[in-house]
């Protein structure tokens, strides 16, 4: 038997979904399963958020320099880094709803 005949990676993906959808039903049945607060899931997303943002403006940056020069010198220059919370979340209090915040859009 072959290495890749064995193990979780090499099974039917419709398998490897029944056995993960399983494990999770256990782990809420027996209490030990991760419940997201609200404070926890805005800064998982602000986290992703940032990071796409970030590998984003780095393609476009390295795009910049890859483009055909136009006879002025060339710069050193890089973005400067995100320091602000381009999200406002923070301002945001934690306790607010919705409807409270004119400023956010409802969907």
């Amino acid at each position: 038997m072959a290495t890749e005949d064995r193990g979780f990676a090499s099974m039917d993906s419709n398998r490897q979904r029944e056995i993960a959808s399983k494990g999770g039903r256990a782990a809420h049945k027996k209490g030990a399963a991760h419940q997201w607060t609200r404070e926890e899931a805005q800064a998982a997303g602000r986290k992703g958020g940032l990071a796409r943002h970030r590998k984003s403006q780095a393609v476009v940056a390295s795009q910049a320099d890859q483009a055909p020069s136009t006879g002025s010198a060339p710069h050193d220059d890089q973005l400067p880094p995100i320091v602000s919370d381009p999200l406002g979340d923070d301002q945001v209090q934690a306790n607010s709803t919705p409807s409270d915040d004119p400023t956010r859009s409802q969907h």
